[in-house]
């Protein structure tokens, strides 16, 4: 390569370079106008309402039209809260995407099962990429569960079945997304 060519070619990668700082810079950018509130949206994976998820806004079932979820996993956690007066153990997946999210579904569902046996399949190294979530109906008009796809699209493959620990599963799920972040295995829940 001759000096002038080297000179042509390092000009060109000076020049995207900055057109890639550029758009670096935009999308940074705080959109204007009528936005989205930031604020979470929790969304409820189940098939209660006649829909596969949905949220719920000034008391009243929205259905999501949405056929998949896509954003950076936050964290993994079991919470009991109480629901139609009953306290009840929900698998809470808080991801961030164009706002925060957080999925809730029962600990035992078969939309939890997906999500546990893929986040325990995937390292942590996988999980600095945005992940997807899709519900998928089952037959029977109760049953829900989730294909995981990781950043380049693919579906995670995770098997289990009705010999699967699922307290070792969820510890698994957990201890990946916590190592992802720094932080310590606490938050195991209840849920056995």
């Amino acid at each position: 390569m001759s000096t002038t060519e080297t000179a042509q070619l390092l000009a060109a990668l000076t020049q995207q370079n900055e057109l890639l700082s550029q758009m670096l810079e935009a999308l940074r950018q705080p959109k204007l106008g009528l936005v989205e509130a930031p604020a979470l949206m929790r969304i409820y994976a189940n098939r209660s309402n006649h829909c596969l998820w949905y949220t719920i806004r000034d008391g009243e079932v929205v259905p999501i039209t949405a056929t998949a979820l896509a954003g950076y996993i936050q964290e993994l956690r079991f919470e009991t809260v109480e629901r139609r007066g009953q306290p009840v153990v929900k698998l809470q997946l808080y991801l961030r995407g164009d706002r925060p999210y957080c999925v809730e579904s029962g600990y035992d569902s078969n939309f939890s099962k997906g999500v546990l046996a893929a986040l325990a399949t995937m390292s942590p190294q996988q999980l600095h990429h945005p992940v997807t979530l899709s519900p998928q109906p089952g037959s029977d008009e109760t049953v829900l569960f989730c294909r995981v796809y990781d950043a380049t699209g693919d579906l995670i493959r995770a098997a289990y079945d009705d010999q699967t620990n699922w307290r070792m599963m969820a510890r698994r799920a957990i201890a990946n997304v916590e190592a992802l972040h720094g932080q310590p295995e606490a938050n195991w829940g209840t849920a056995s």
